[in-house]
């Protein structure tokens, strides 16, 4: 169906186009920003006077639980978050079970999203064979069958060795290998080491967690030229290393969520399970040095961290629960929330979204993250004033939880097209 988007204020961090402009939509692709073609014909105009017209989202970290998990969250409820969300393409990690490590695992559920026709679907694969650090998988044979890197989800390896092997692996293919810095053995605590953390009786994590894994991930790239992509850093030295890495001209990236781009170790109130996660909310001092990398481009992009968890194991006592929290239908509007704060601007709050995001995925996202013309029409319209709060039984994610209930936030999602398809619209 011929689409056109009229009045709304475009904006494509990718050719650096921002301003009120229309947007023309023919079997799937953009037909023209700007100038409509000549002999186009609407058969759907949507008019976004006042809202924003973005490419569509990006989300490197999102969990969908299947297969395995289906009582904490199941394809049709995470994939229809997701677009109400404004997220067209999405990084689910490997560790569901069974573990993404044969090709015919990742073959079904990327075809079990296709059938599903909303958000695009990216397996990341696992680096060893059901997550045990014993034997690497077959990366190629993955590859081929759609997974854009590996890595190990929150499981640690289990000794540098194989770590050092899976990279030089890696390396030789050219794959990206995606892991979340945190050392085996100092990474074992349920909130971050600090004054919080010992008043309450937590048992912490340092930032030396953090560090250690960075100090050994980039030695090994030294030795290897393996292309890491970090996973969610969460600290103020953390991110001073990945500066320094950045500036010897290593081949990292990273990203950064949306929990430690606002919370801190505070925000776990009275043991708060809701604030229960992984990396753990640290100080103060952490996510302000979050917030200023993810601006000046040290984090590449911001990550929802969607993870549901079902209401069993989130009631616990804090230690004893669960972590995670659903994210996907709250990063477009804490992604404007941070562009106001922190004054990096509306522009950069977008590609740490789309293009960034989009970039990390390789050719795999070359299309992806941008609006240009003749390119794939994965859309949102946003409307950037609507405030609304955040209420659990309105989220579509089967997972209720986040540290953000409650909340007031402000920016809508209006309408979701993925390929041209409305996949989305706000009632």
């Amino acid at each position: 169906m011929n689409t056109l988007i009229q009045h709304g204020r475009v904006i494509d961090p990718a050719s650096g186009f921002d301003g009120v402009a229309a947007v023309a939509i023919a079997d799937g692709r953009i037909a023209g920003i700007g100038e409509v073609p000549a002999g186009f014909k609407a058969e759907r105009t949507i008019d976004a006077s006042g809202c924003l017209v973005l490419p569509g989202l990006v989300d490197l970290a999102a969990r969908l639980r299947e297969p395995g998990y289906e009582h904490e969250g199941m394809l049709e409820s995470e994939m229809a978050a997701a677009v109400a969300g404004g997220v067209t393409s999405l990084v689910c990690p490997p560790d569901t079970d069974p573990v993404l490590d044969e090709p015919g695992l990742v073959e079904m559920l990327k075809f079990r999203a296709e059938k599903l026709q909303k958000a695009r679907l990216f397996p990341q694969g696992a680096l060893t064979r059901g997550l045990k650090s014993e034997v690497l998988t077959e990366m190629a044979e993955l590859t081929e069958a759609g997974c854009i890197g590996f890595g190990q989800a929150e499981v640690p390896l289990s000794g540098n060795v194989v770590l050092q092997r899976a990279l030089q692996y890696a390396s030789t293919f050219g794959y990206t290998v995606w892991l979340r810095p945190q050392d085996r053995d100092l990474g074992k605590g349920v909130a971050a080491s600090g004054a919080l953390a010992t008043r309450m009786g937590l048992s912490g994590v340092p930032v030396a967690a953090e560090t250690i894994a960075l100090f050994t991930i980039f030695e090994m790239m030294k030795t290897t030229g393996a292309r890491v992509h970090l996973c969610r850093l969460s600290s103020a030295a953390g991110v001073q290393l990945v500066r320094e890495a950045k500036a010897a001209g290593l081949p990292v990236s990273c990203d950064v969520s949306i929990n430690s781009l606002h919370l801190a170790d505070t925000d776990i109130g009275f043991f708060d399970s809701r604030a229960r996660l992984t990396p753990p909310l640290r100080q103060q001092r952490d996510r302000d040095a979050l917030s200023a990398a993810l601006a000046d481009g040290t984090i590449d992009a911001l990550v929802s961290d969607h993870t549901p968890v079902e209401a069993d194991a989130k009631t616990l006592p804090f230690a004893e629960s669960e972590p995670g929290a659903t994210g996907l239908e709250l990063l477009l509007p804490l992604a404007l929330r941070w562009a106001e704060r922190s004054g990096a601007g509306l522009s950069r709050a977008v590609q740490a979204i789309t293009q960034a995001p989009a970039r990390l995925l390789g050719e795999t996202g070359a299309q992806l993250g941008r609006l240009a013309v003749g390119g794939p029409a994965d859309v949102v319209v946003a409307d950037p004033r609507r405030e609304w709060q955040v209420l659990p039984e309105a989220l579509r994610s089967q997972g209720k939880h986040t540290p953000f209930a409650g909340h007031a936030v402000v920016g809508a999602v209006r309408a979701t097209f993925v390929g041209g398809q409305l996949v989305h619209e706000a009632g």
